[in-house]
C-alpha cells in the first residue's frame, strides 16, 4: 500500500515523507526517506568477531523513525530508505570502534539486489533527483501492542517471517522482510520512545552507564549454537541535537 495523502486522524501515525522514483538499469525503484533529515536518530555497526547493531533515538526522532517502520510493513513495493550516518554523533559514541550506517527496509518483492544498493543510492542522492513531499498516514492499529509478550510461533516459517534477512553494504544494513516483521520492529521502537522520556526527566543519564538504560531488542539473527551474536539493539537517549 503507497503512503497516503490523508485523510489524517487521531488514531493515525503521521510522518513527512519524500517521495522519489530512481531507474538503475531497466529497474524503476520507489523510494521513501524522511522528508527533513534526522537530528536525533542514529545506527552503528559496533565489533568484529561478534557485530551488534546499536540504533540510538530521542523521543521525537524514535516516532518518526517508528512510523517510518509501519510505512515499510505497507509499502511492499516501495524502499523505505533512513540516511543516518550524517546524524551528529549520540552520546557515548566513540570508544569502541563505531561505523556509522545507513538503513533500509525492503520487502522481498521490490528484488533489491544489495550489490546495486551503492549506485542506487548515489541516484537518490544526486543534487536534481527529483522528490516529492508528502505527509504520510499510517493506522495505529497497524502497531502490535506495546506491552504484549513476545511469542515466537512454533512453526519455523512463522517464526522466520518475524525476523528479516540483513546485509551489511556500503555502510548500510539493509532489512528485507514483511508486514510482520516490520510492524514487531515498530513496535520495539515505539516502546522505548514510551519509556525512555520519563525516565529521562527523573533520572541522570550517563551514556552507556547502568543507572539509567531503556532499551529494546527489535531483531536478533543470534545463531542457535552460541558461535555468532548479532543484535539489533534501540536504545533512549535525550534529545543530543536541537
Amino acid at each position: 500500500m503507497p503512503a497516503s495523502r490523508g485523510p489524517l486522524t487521531r488514531d493515525s501515525f503521521r510522518v513527512k515523507i519524500a517521495v522519489q522514483r530512481v531507474r538503475l538499469g531497466d529497474t524503476e525503484y520507489r523510494v521513501i526517506r524522511p522528508a527533513r533529515p534526522l537530528k536525533n536518530g542514529a545506527l552503528y555497526a559496533k565489533g568484529d568477531t561478534y557485530r551488534t547493531y546499536d540504533m540510538y533515538v530521542d523521543r521525537a526522532d524514535g516516532r518518526r523513525i517508528g512510523a517510518l517502520w509501519l510505512l515499510a510493513a505497507r509499502s511492499p513495493r516501495s524502499l523505505v530508505y533512513l540516511p543516518m550516518r550524517t546524524t551528529p554523533t549520540a552520546p557515548g559514541i566513540g570508544w569502541d570502534n563505531e561505523q556509522p550506517l545507513d538503513l533500509v527496509l525492503a520487502h522481498p518483492e521490490v528484488q533489491l539486489r544489495p550489490s546495486r544498493w551503492k549506485q542506487l543510492r548515489t541516484r537518490i542522492n544526486a543534487a536534481r533527483a527529483p522528490r516529492e513531499l508528502r505527509t504520510a498516514s499510517v493506522p495505529e492499529r497497524d502497531l502490535p501492542d506495546l506491552d504484549g509478550d513476545h511469542v515466537v510461533p512454533d512453526d519455523p516459517k512463522k517464526a522466520d517471517a518475524l525476523v528479516p534477512r540483513r546485509h551489511l553494504v556500503a555502510d548500510t544494513l539493509i532489512l528485507t522482510g514483511g508486514t510482520a516483521a516490520f510492524r514487531e520492529g515498530a513496535k520495539e521502537i515505539y516502546a522505548v520512545t514510551r519509556d525512555g522520556p520519563p525516565e529521562a526527566a527523573t533520572r541522570l543519564y550517563l551514556p552507556g552507564g547502568c543507572n539509567y538504560h531503556i532499551c529494546r531488542c527489535v531483531y536478533d539473527w543470534t545463531e542457535p549454537d552460541g558461535r555468532g551474536w548479532e543484535p539489533l539493539h534501540v536504545e533512549y537517549a535525550p534529545s543530543w541535537t536541537r
